[in-house]
């Protein structure tokens, strides 16, 4: 029986809080409810009550008043400059990333710091992704709160599986600056499988893949499902990777076949120009031919575009996810067989070319396209939002984290904390010591990626644990932790165990990695494994030998008095030869001289430690 809130000052009933779903995507965006009393999540549609879909588009006019959705879409062409699209692509970005992905858009990118968060700029002003995607957000939330006839304030966001911590984080304020609470950061592919009512037979478990290709994103996860439980087994992307890119490639072919003069400049012509390939793209889902005859330039063109041709346009894009499906059943261990059905999200997937590639990778295992791939997402989102309410008891979602993350430790090596694939939320702690007598501060530094160097990986932070109490080298117990919230967010925190010490950040990275950066992390991890192995082992045997050179060399400076000229000029000389080996990229002579040191220094390091026991028990009993 439904719980019914009354307010006993007032006599009259309280609406109960409404957690919304929301699916900010690349192209269009969408929010959804599980009405209160049901367990189906409907998708909330416009005043007019036609349309739920919102085109994640915003435009500024003259005097910098805003408009989002369709009435923006009309914008796009007479006023490009001044009309924002795709901003979900630059959501946790760099201007360097922009540049390095060859991403072109109708409006300016400001060219400030390579370093920093790419910024929009309107007229004299700049704007942050951040603050562009809350204008979309808060239209959906208008939405609902007028659907709903009151305010709305919570709610679980949608984004791509292979989102990384910077791209979650921006998600994350943007909709703080909406006035929404963000109680959850859900991955696409998960509210995808939400949706279809997967795991809701308790008796039939399921493996299953997600593919998801957006106007701007893509994502193949594999999940795991079974008696409620939602375990995504692996997961891989490209947030540079969707419709976008099909629309760009069939502006180009139309450029190389008519000879179109296409200003890089002119951001109208372009615009015009990527509309077009829009619609002939759709057209082409339920035509065989699609025919322009109009203006361009005040010259009259004709345009047409057939099947045969749109493969063509597509086959980068479809490749590329094709490629991410090997990657993610090779890191599920699975094969294809192994799967029970592959589920299509996304409106990319309305095309029968992408039907048909997907079904010839996934041979005979069943594709599902039942429910609409646009509104998929969003009504996964709201069934999340209704187990969050307190409203659903059957389900568990477990996902996983696309990245290895660890810190540098000495040598400039990474040691993994999180390795890639872990599910979420996680908790992990590992202990490690100084280096150096006396230390009192430890810099911790955080990277991403899958390399044994720090230098080959994504530094995402570092900060400074102060106070730690002045003790010999190897002495202080400092212990690391790294936690990984629901939403993929890290949080690390440093404890120096013997006198309390601590310190925690959450990591917010200044920017993201690329995807292509992603990729080659993934692919060189596994092309360099062997000479990764390698470097790893040589600055392993260098850092060993540094701390030998250095532990015995206070051993002398302390006993000096108590060994003989040939124990001291013979230690002396090792030390000088380990020096030496150190010095060269020769691992195995490291380890030799190591060695030797160790063994020449070994008899009387015994004979003056059994002389410091022996005074320090005279003239006491034992008993």
């Amino acid at each position: 029986m439904a719980k019914i809130a009354i307010n006993l000052k007032e006599g009259t009933l309280e609406k109960k809080d409404v957690i919304i779903g929301i699916d900010l995507g690349t192209t269009n965006s969408l929010v959804a409810y599980v009405p209160d009393g049901d367990v189906s999540p409907i998708c909330l549609k416009d005043a007019q009550g036609e349309h739920v879909i919102v085109p994640s588009i915003i435009h500024f006019d003259s005097e910098a008043n805003i408009v989002v959705g369709e009435e923006a879409k009309t914008h796009l062409v007479e006023d490009a400059a001044n009309t924002i699209y795709s901003v979900k692509r630059l959501l946790g970005k760099s201007y360097d990333d922009m540049t390095k992905n060859g991403v072109r858009l109708g409006y300016r990118i400001i060219d400030e710091d390579n370093d920093s968060l790419v910024k929009i700029g309107i007229g004299d002003t700049y704007y942050s992704p951040i603050s562009l995607s809350a204008e979309i957000l808060k239209k959906l939330k208008n939405r609902a709160e007028r659907h709903l006839n009151q305010t709305v304030t919570k709610s679980v966001i949608t984004v791509p599986a292979y989102f990384n911590d910077a791209q979650r984080q921006a998600t994350r304020d943007a909709g703080k600056l909406a006035g929404l609470d963000v109680l959850r950061i859900l991955n696409e592919p998960t509210a995808a499988s939400l949706a279809y009512g997967l795991g809701l037979d308790p008796e039939v478990a399921k493996t299953v893949a997600i593919y998801d290709l957006g106007g701007g994103t893509f994502d193949i996860s594999i999940l795991r499902i079974h008696d409620g439980l939602f375990e995504v087994l692996a997961t891989h992307g490209d947030t540079f990777l969707g419709g976008d890119d099909i629309d760009r490639a069939i502006v180009k072919h139309w450029q190389q076949k008519y000879l179109l003069a296409l200003s890089e400049s002119d951001s109208s012509e372009f615009q015009f120009m990527r509309l077009l390939a829009e619609k002939a793209k759709i057209t082409l889902s339920s035509q065989s031919e699609f025919t322009y005859e109009g203006n361009w330039k005040d010259e009259a063109i004709s345009l047409k575009l057939d099947n045969k041709e749109l493969e063509l346009c597509m086959q980068v894009v479809v490749n590329k996810t094709i490629i991410s499906c090997k990657q993610a059943l090779a890191d599920a261990a699975l094969s294809i067989e192994q799967l029970d059905e592959v589920v299509l999200v996304g409106g990319s997937t309305r095309s029968p070319i992408i039907k048909k590639e997907v079904a010839h990778f996934f041979e005979k295992v069943n594709i599902n396209d039942q429910l609409n791939p646009d509104e998929v997402v969003a009504l996964g989102a709201a069934i999340e939002a209704d187990i969050l309410a307190g409203n659903r008891q059957d389900m568990l979602l477990l996902d996983v984290t696309p990245l290895s993350l660890g810190i540098e430790t000495m040598g400039g090596l990474m040691d993994v904390l999180i390795t890639r694939n872990s599910k979420i939320p996680v908790k992990t702690g590992r202990q490690y010591t100084t280096s150096v007598d006396g230390q009192v501060n430890l810099k911790i530094a955080v990277y991403q990626g899958e390399r044994d160097l720090v230098s080959e990986n994504r530094k995402l932070a570092e900060f400074i644990l102060t106070g730690i109490p002045a003790m010999p080298a190897g002495l202080p117990k400092i212990e690391i932790t790294f936690m990984i919230n629901a939403d993929g967010i890290l949080q690390v925190g440093a404890q120096e165990l013997r006198s309390g010490v601590k310190q925690s950040i959450e990591v917010k990275p200044q920017y993201g990695l690329t995807d292509e950066e992603v990729e080659a992390m993934l692919l060189d991890s596994l092309m360099n494994a062997k000479s990764d192995m390698q470097v790893r082992a040589l600055v392993e045997a260098k850092s060993e030998a540094t701390q030998l050179i250095y532990a015995t060399q206070r051993f002398i400076e302390k006993n000096a008095s108590m060994l003989s000229t040939m124990e001291l000029n013979g230690t002396q000389h090792h030390i000088d030869e380990l020096k030496r080996a150190t010095e060269t990229e020769d691992k195995d002579l490291v380890l030799k001289k190591h060695e030797t040191l160790n063994e020449f220094t070994k008899p009387f390091a015994e004979r003056v430690m059994d002389h410091a026991i022996s005074s320090a028990l005279k003239g006491k009993s034992i008993g």
